[in-house]
């Protein structure tokens, strides 16, 4: 029987724990980059979470309550992310349900984030656990 928590990444120790994994997704950053900014992004509402199986980090998850105009107070995630030698085992989708069983505790009408085109897998994944694609995301360098 496996050993699984979901917790949260409140400290750079613990972020260092989850860089495995989240650098997956971002790897753009190294992991002091991701430190500092995860650390600087806390100040503005970002919290991080990991899922661990027998105390190793399996998923990782960034995200933040806020409202807006068009979905007033929901979540958006900014990072979800399988360690990709252990995917399709279950561990996304514990994530991804705590997720949105914590934006329901928050009080968050919509669950929402934003996926690259080329992320394929995770796009099949979403669309089995419900999300549903709702617009075109656009942006330009400056």
């Amino acid at each position: 029987m496996t050993d699984i928590e979901i917790r949260p990444l409140a400290d750079a120790a613990a972020l260092r724990g989850a860089w495995p994994v989240a650098q997956q997704l971002r790897p753009h950053l190294n992991e002091e980059g991701f430190v500092a900014q995860a650390l600087r992004q806390f100040g503005e509402g970002f919290r991080a979470t990991a899922l661990y199986d027998a105390g190793i980090a399996r998923a990782y998850a960034g995200w933040r309550v806020h409202e807006n105009l068009v979905y007033g107070k929901h979540m958006y995630v900014d990072d979800l992310v399988t360690d990709q030698t252990v995917r399709s085992r279950g561990y996304g989708k514990q994530l991804l349900d705590w997720l949105k069983d914590e934006a329901r505790r928050q009080g968050c009408a919509k669950l929402q984030l934003d996926s690259g085109t080329h992320r394929k897998d995770a796009h099949a994944f979403y669309l089995r656990e419900g999300l549903r694609i709702e617009a075109f995301h656009f942006g330009i360098p400056l």
